[in-house]
């Protein structure tokens, strides 16, 4: 469903009141409806377009709203009854294809609303009747008050110069008040009911009006009347005592209200009394306590004082002890230092004393050799003396005094 934002009537949504007064602007359109081919600008959600078909030939409604002519279409389905999505200012139709035109609480909403009237104009058949409606500037502001401003509104007309704006564009232009008025009827006890109507003590003032509707053509018309819209024919009178009745419960109601709020706040001055005895001591208790810090942070000081005192001492006996260190890391190193010299002196020494063994160990291993060499050589003389002592010829050579002389032959 399309949503009201105070400025698009949606049937069945908006209140009562204001549905009547947009719904009476077609139902005054209506007298002009009879058999006619007829446009409806701005149609919104179509309820006024459906009701001008009533009596019209044809009707074609138009609104520049997407979401407005598809509540439109699904709602008001009939026959004679087309809805276009245009702007009012360029409708896509031929000149004066229209005996009726409604433009109602349109205007007012357009930056450009001359196109309109100069649009409508050119729609308008010869016989044709444009009827147009906004509200009363003057009055509008009033009802408004602190609200201000309509921000829907682009621009608003006096009498003055709704009358002359139409003036310029129509030939005949006759400009109705449209109030909401106390009357009384008569009328059967079915309807519709039409009746006749009169308008007694005066027409009031067109300061005063709440709305303008403006009934514009091309040629002089002789037509001229005010119309009277009951939305309802019922003793207003009677609906107005039950009304002071239910409003009269309703004061009843609130004065209970009203007598119950007073025993609620008499019990609240109770309790809020013994809140407040208890805020209280609850004070009395926190300066206690207040009291009670102040003792502690005295305390906290002095203690820090120590402590500052005592930390200062331990940095003393910290810078001693780092002189301390100092020194024996110095002789430390010192020593370290001469160590690694006498030390290097007597790894000189000892590979020097490896040199000369391992040069004498050559020596020895090489003499061991030599007397291996000679061990085997006297072994080999011994064998051979050993062969020579015990040979034949060698005895032979002795015995006649011949061969060389051997130790044991």
């Amino acid at each position: 469903m399309a949503e009201f934002t105070g400025e698009r009537v949606i049937p069945g949504v908006v209140e009562l009141d204001l549905w009547n007064e947009h719904v009476s602007r077609y139902a005054f359109a209506s007298r002009f409806a009879s058999s006619v081919r007829a446009l409806d600008l701005g149609c919104g959600t179509g309820y006024g377009a459906a009701a001008l078909a009533q009596n019209a030939r044809q009707v074609h409604a138009v609104d520049r709203s997407e979401e407005a002519i598809a509540y439109a279409r699904e709602h008001f389905r009939l026959p004679n009854l087309h809805f276009e999505i245009s702007p009012a200012e360029s409708v896509p139709h031929p000149d004066g294809a229209f005996e009726l035109i409604t433009a109602f609480e349109l205007i007012e909403h357009l930056e450009d609303w001359r196109a309109l009237l100069r649009e409508a104009h050119r729609l308008l058949a010869w016989n044709g009747f444009f009827l147009v409606s906004t509200p009363n500037k003057k009055y509008y502001a009033e009802a408004r008050g602190d609200a201000g401003g309509n921000p829907f509104h682009a621009h608003e007309f006096d009498h003055p110069e709704f009358v002359r704006e139409l003036s310029l564009i129509f030939p005949e232009v006759e400009v109705l008040l449209q109030n909401r008025v106390e009357s009384f009827a008569f009328h059967r006890n079915r309807g519709p009911l039409p009746a006749l109507a009169e308008i007694a003590g005066g027409a009031g003032s067109p300061e005063d009006a709440h709305f303008f509707v403006a009934v514009c053509s091309k040629q002089a018309w002789k037509g001229k009347f005010g119309f009277v819209y009951v939305p309802r024919a019922a003793n207003l009178l009677r609906e107005r005592e039950q009304h002071v009745a239910a409003l009269e419960q309703q004061l009843r109601d609130l004065q209970e209200q009203h007598r119950h709020l007073i025993r609620a706040h008499q019990d609240q001055g109770r309790e809020l009394e013994e809140h407040n005895l208890w805020a209280r001591q609850t004070e009395e208790l926190w300066r206690e306590a207040q009291a009670r810090v102040v003792e502690l942070q005295d305390a906290y000081t002095a203690e820090q004082q120590k402590a500052i005192e005592m930390a200062a001492a331990y940095d003393g006996k910290i810078r001693d002890l780092e002189a301390d260190i100092q020194a024996k890391t110095n002789w430390a190193l010192e020593t370290e230092r001469r160590l690694s010299g006498e030390l290097k002196a007597k790894c000189d020494e000892l590979f020097e004393a490896v040199q000369v063994l391992t040069r004498t160990e050559s020596t020895l291993e090489e003499r061991t050799r030599w007397a291996r060499q000679l061990d085997e050589e006297l072994q080999r003389a011994h064998a051979l003396l050993g062969q020579l002592r015990s040979s034949r010829w060698l005895k032979v050579g002795r015995a006649v005094g011949l061969g060389p002389k051997v130790d044991g032959a």
